[in-house]
């Protein structure tokens, strides 16, 4: 059943029936719409401010006012008088935002041991909610609004671009404000450049036939890959393990890093294939955000296929104006240290994401050093020397998985200490037997995974060209499936935490 109004216990998300019901309701209006571009844009503009809503209550004020600040922000810097001024404020305001509602905590707890005093944070929007609108928020917590890290990068990409001169900037507010709140990719990307997104939303609607099978592929992937792997295997195997490691077994522990490590980039990816066929249908197109990551062979290309949106905005936002690779070898490196950390950091307030990215960017400055005194042939890489470069790449990169996901320190040291723990072959076997299904989807899913990129665009192409009735019986099928998989509870996207 449908529920107008925010539930705290029913937010809104792709895996749930309430979704599908708003959006093909909102299909159904759009249809008499599309034709008016800026109508159009006003009645998306619109709905995504209703998504946002659904996911996260009032919060969608918060929004509302980045949308305010930095459409005057743009219109400022386009102004040029005061362009450079209007950059400072605006890239400002928007860090000390995201900062406010993720860092306010660690700030408080250094201020109080650097000058021995006892502050505590207040949440100055709960305060202002609870007078305004009447709700019940504790203004002693504050609440991270979901997606606000993936619009406010969104937002400064917006403002650094305009000033660049490399977007144009957007006169109308119900246009910008339908840019940077367009509900596919809100709340979990992938971040969208202004200048990929905005050109298209005074074109035409044009959606081809073949643009449409492609969509409901990306759409029913997505679906599986969270449904079906993420979190049937987040729920029956990883999360318990991770809950206390010391209670299973070295290959236990073992297998839960195999099974995060896929859980992750299902749950992930999956959102945003949903994102981008969800995007197609209404006539708008996202760009990419994975690529097979654990096919990578050495590091660097790893972060050429992980996240894509992140990595791309950290290297043009962050990176580049930090000198890039221009200051030489020594400053390169060092670069490359602070993005990293930095892109860590991003996911939360805590040691081990710090620990996460440091590790990550040590590895690429290895890889560089390395690549440096031993070039890589320019002929092409035999078959065992890939294998060998994918095989070390996804173990580091499943390793520092441990740092990412662990509760907190002890437990990823718990974990490590078990996995280097011999368990004997005997009960192995039993394990193996006990866990077949999971770690039998475990391993389905790696090796879908695994499959070269030609079986992959065989399999799309092949179900674009589908009669839409057998579309229609495979539809039916996945939804069974699905059913039959589906927790008790919906599982969030983790990277809505984010």
């Amino acid at each position: 059943m449908f529920r107008f109004l925010y539930s705290e216990e029913a937010p809104m998300m792709f895996t749930h029936a309430s979704f599908w019901f708003f959006f093909m309701a909102a299909l159904l209006l759009y249809s008499f719409l599309y034709k008016r571009n800026a109508l159009r844009n006003a009645f998306l503009f619109a709905v995504s401010i209703y998504f946002y809503y659904k996911c996260g209550g009032y919060y969608f004020t918060l929004l509302l006012l980045s949308v305010l600040f930095n459409y005057a922000t743009g219109l400022a810097i386009a102004g040029k008088r005061i362009k450079n001024f209007a950059l400072f404020v605006g890239v400002s305001f928007n860090l000390l935002l995201l900062a406010w509602f993720k860092y306010a905590y660690l700030f408080t707890d250094w201020i109080n041991q650097i000058a021995g005093t006892s502050l505590e944070t207040v949440n100055f929007f709960a305060i202002w909610s609870n007078n305004v609108v009447g709700s019940n928020f504790d203004i002693s917590t504050i609440i991270l609004p979901v997606g606000i890290s993936f619009f406010t990068f969104q937002a400064i990409s917006y403002i650094v671009d305009v000033y660049r001169q490399k977007a144009p900037v957007v006169r109308n507010i119900l246009d910008f404000g339908f840019y940077l709140s367009f509900f596919p990719s809100l709340v979990a990307g992938p971040i969208v450049r202004a200048a990929e997104f905005v050109p298209q939303m005074f074109r035409k609607y044009q959606l081809r036939k073949e643009e449409m099978g492609h969509a409901l592929f990306l759409i029913s992937c997505g679906l599986f890959k969270k449904m079906a792997i993420s979190d049937y295997i987040s729920i029956n195997f990883v999360d318990r393990v991770f809950d206390d490691p010391l209670l299973y077994s070295g290959f236990e522990n073992l297998m839960a890093v195999y099974g995060y490590s896929l859980q992750i980039y299902c749950d992930f990816s999956g959102y945003t294939d949903i994102a981008i066929g969800v995007a197609l249908l209404l006539g708008f197109r996202l760009p990419a955000n994975f690529n097979s990551p654990y096919q990578a062979n050495n590091i660097a290309d790893f972060w050429h296929r992980w996240h894509i949106s992140l990595s791309s905005w950290l290297r043009d936002y962050l990176y580049i104006p930090l000198g890039g690779n221009r200051k030489g070898r020594i400053r390169t490196n060092v670069n490359l240290m602070i993005t990293m950390i930095l892109g860590g950091l991003w996911h939360g307030a805590n040691m081990r994401f710090v620990i996460w990215g440091a590790l990550h960017g040590a590895a690429l400055v290895f890889y560089r050093i390395w690549t440096h005194f031993f070039p890589p042939r320019k002929l092409k890489r035999k078959a065992m020397s890939s294998f060998w470069g994918v095989l070390l790449t996804f173990h580091f990169v499943a390793f520092c998985w441990i740092f990412f996901r662990s509760p907190d320190m002890p437990t990823a040291i718990n974990v490590l200490n078990r996995i280097f723990s011999p368990t004997p072959l005997l009960l192995i076997g039993e394990m193996i037997t006990g866990y077949y299904f999971v770690l039998g989807l475990i391993l389905t899913g790696f090796l879908m995974h695994w499959c070269p990129a030609q079986w992959k665009e065989y399999m799309r192409g092949w179900y674009v060209l589908l009669h839409p009735v057998w579309k229609t019986l495979l539809a039916v099928i996945l939804f069974f499936v699905l059913f039959q998989m589906k927790s008790a509870t919906i599982q969030p996207f983790i990277y809505f935490q984010f």
